[in-house]
């Protein structure tokens, strides 16, 4: 480690072997608590590249429960986190959209850090027991197009570090690498990103890995397409950013997308996307979001008519019974 540390403060760049090595020795313990903090700070002083990042991820993929979930070509959607905004639970209400539009959806997801309510809070709220049984989530995703996966129960290897983490109290990689280690490998992926930088970071990555993908920014630094303003979209066939009016869509006040001080209040809101029942501000967004992760499945669709297949996801119930299915499915 010292070595290590030697070369990173001179900013020389670890290649992806060697950063797979170096992650496999903190994750099975093989350095002090100091040693490691040492680490997390310098990769968030002097950032993590590409070959980097795939090494680190390759690490804790390694040591990952997996599940084989290849036959439906699923997609995971996902923000990484950390833009403070508290929203509702947008990311989790669009993969019951795409759920209930007739596509594959494997949500990798935990309890919320920034904001009131995670995926995972939501999902216990309705009853869901978390489970990595391969068995009973094949069923899931064959019932109602959709699984979910609590990441305490499929990444082991993180919890060696949870203290550490929690006593530096910033982010460091291992918040980079949590929407990068599904581990199902899902075939496509929408992942909302708070800044330009990261955007930039695992869109590089994820053309590496051979993900179909979209990367999604708002533009005033929400990790989510939230049509507060101006959003970017990078994918692997084009760049481009759209004002929510080119869509359609009505610019969204940010009070709006408030998640609520409790995780009852996100899980109500929540519920009324799926019934119809939310305002304007709270569909349209859930809507966008879940165009994008239809359009990463199906890159040549116009995205105008990804739109149109996800309105008629909500609007004709079939998001609903989506989710209700999968309730059925995961609280027994």
């Amino acid at each position: 480690m010292k070595e290590i540390l030697e070369r990173l403060f001179n900013h020389e760049i670890l290649t992806r072997k060697e950063a797979c090595k170096l992650l496999q020795g903190v994750t099975y313990g093989c350095y002090n608590d100091t040693q490691v903090a040492a680490l997390l700070t310098v990769f968030q002083m002097r950032g993590v590249n590409v070959d980097e990042l795939v090494g680190f991820r390759d690490a804790l993929l390694s040591t990952r429960i997996p599940v084989d979930l290849s036959d439906y070509h699923p997609i995971d959607i996902v923000g990484t986190g950390g833009d403070g905004k508290n929203t509702f639970n947008i990311s989790t209400c669009a993969c019951f959209v795409v759920a209930g539009a007739g596509y594959h959806v494997a949500k990798h997801g935990n309890y919320g850090a920034t904001s009131v309510s995670g995926a995972s809070n939501v999902l216990e709220l309705h009853g869901i027991k978390f489970t990595n049984r391969v068995d009973k989530l094949v069923r899931s995703m064959d019932a109602c197009n959709m699984v979910y996966m609590h990441a305490p129960l499929f990444n082991p290897a993180m919890k060696t570090v949870a203290s550490i983490r929690k006593a530096l109290e910033i982010r460091s990689v291992f918040n980079l690498l949590g929407p990068l280690i599904n581990p199902c490998l899902p075939a496509y992926q929408l992942l909302g990103v708070a800044d330009l930088s990261q955007m930039r970071l695992y869109t590089n990555t994820l053309q590496r890995l051979g993900i179909g993908f979209a990367v999604v920014n708002n533009l005033d630094g929400y990790d989510e397409i939230s049509l507060t303003d101006e959003f970017k979209i990078m994918t692997n066939r084009y760049e481009t950013i759209y004002r929510p009016s080119d869509l359609g869509f009505s610019i969204a006040r940010r009070e709006e997308l408030y998640g609520g001080k409790t995780p009852e209040e996100a899980a109500r809101i929540f519920d009324n996307v799926l019934e119809n029942k939310a305002t304007k501000a709270q569909t349209e967004c859930v809507l966008i979001n879940a165009s994008f992760a239809i359009q990463a499945i199906e890159p040549m669709k116009p995205i105008e008519e990804c739109v149109g297949i996800a309105q008629e996801s909500l609007r004709s119930g079939k998001a609903k019974q989506a989710f209700r299915k999968f309730v059925e499915i995961n609280s027994d």
